[in-house]
């Protein structure tokens, strides 16, 4: 009986250090659950910290594009985050416009895209911008709710190809112009660009063609058109895969050195009719800049736009510039863009 009271003592005199211990136990343990996931604290006991969703949505499948994904892949791999890359495979509105819809539905945070037909597409592009933050890249959409536009003044690129078109028909002639679609707003403005530069200078565009992103028809276009014009003097491409057109119609047609061409962007076949005097000039745009700053400003818009707002330039625009490539430094200019793929 004396052992029972002993312990019984000895028990209520050492309870308030257990029950001391036990709080701070049960507190540590509760801190350690909020801290160091380096996420916001979830809601729910079995919530996940959200993953913001990104896309990058082009407006055709070419060659052009995989330098603008190397932009895209360079920005992942800075800021750790992904951003889906998606490519109309046939380059129509439609397809744009589905994928378009299906990211917005999906509860992406911020889209990014290239408009194939910027007015037709105003609908369907503010009711994505009601859901996720939207801006534009290569071809805009003015008229949309969009927030921010990146890429090239398509205007002036247009002047400085007309610049040189210029230079290469010092006496004036015939040329062709050629591109996807007309409709498009970067097509509508490099076609105005050159239009202005050759104003006066005896040169007259004698005819127009789309080819609506089919390659067959792109090269059957340019070969249709100069046979159907012995005197023709030039044809111009306004998209990055009429270059290639191009060339390959010149060449099949015997043509080199007697109808000239001067085209727009980077494609490698472009590059080497350059280099083999098909070709005498390309202007390119920065695909890689489209990539890497479209993905930068999605995710900051997404994640921190009140911020984000305030930096957007007051025209709502972000010109990446351009460079006139010819045989002069053409070969310069590839192993620059070798190494941007990398």
């Amino acid at each position: 009986m004396k052992e029972t009271k002993s312990w019984i003592k000895g028990w209520a005199a050492a309870a308030p250090c257990l029950l001391a211990l036990l709080a701070t136990l049960a507190t540590t343990a509760c801190s350690n659950k909020s801290e160091g996931t380096g996420a916001a604290p979830a809601e729910g006991r079995d919530a996940k910290p959200k993953i913001v969703k990104l896309a990058f949505v082009t407006n055709n499948a070419s060659e052009f594009w995989k330098i603008a994904q190397a932009g895209v892949r360079k920005y992942e791999q800075e800021s750790k985050v992904q951003v889906d890359v998606k490519m109309p495979p046939n380059g129509s509105t439609e397809e744009q416009n589905q994928i378009v819809e299906n990211l917005s539905s999906q509860g992406y945070d911020a889209i990014a895209v290239s408009a194939i037909a910027p007015n037709d597409q105003v609908p369907v592009f503010n009711k994505a911008a009601e859901k996720s933050k939207l801006i534009t890249f290569d071809s805009d959409a003015p008229k949309s709710n969009r927030l921010l536009y990146i890429g090239t003044n398509n205007y002036e690129a247009g002047k400085a190809l007309g610049a040189h078109i210029v230079k290469l028909l010092p006496s004036g002639g015939k040329m062709a112009v050629f591109v996807g679609m007309f409709s498009a707003d970067n097509a509508k403005q490099r076609l105005q660009g050159i239009q202005d530069a050759i104003a006066g200078k005896n040169i007259e565009i004698v005819d127009k063609r789309e080819d609506n992103t089919d390659r067959a028809k792109a090269r059957s276009n340019v070969e249709d058109i100069i046979n159907a014009h012995p005197d023709l003097k030039l044809v111009a491409g306004l998209w990055s895969y009429n270059g290639p057109a191009i060339a390959a119609a010149i060449e099949a047609l015997g043509k080199k050195g007697k109808v000239l061409a001067a085209v727009f962007d980077e494609e490698e076949e472009t590059l080497t009719a350059i280099e083999n005097g098909t070709i005498s000039a390309t202007v390119v745009q920065k695909p890689f800049q489209f990539g890497y700053l479209a993905s930068k400003w999605a995710h900051e818009l997404a994640t921190k736009p009140d911020a984000a707002k305030t930096q957007i330039p007051d025209n709502k625009s972000i010109d990446t510039g351009i460079d006139v490539i010819e045989k002069t430094n053409v070969a310069e200019f590839k192993q620059k863009l070798a190494e941007m793929k990398r």
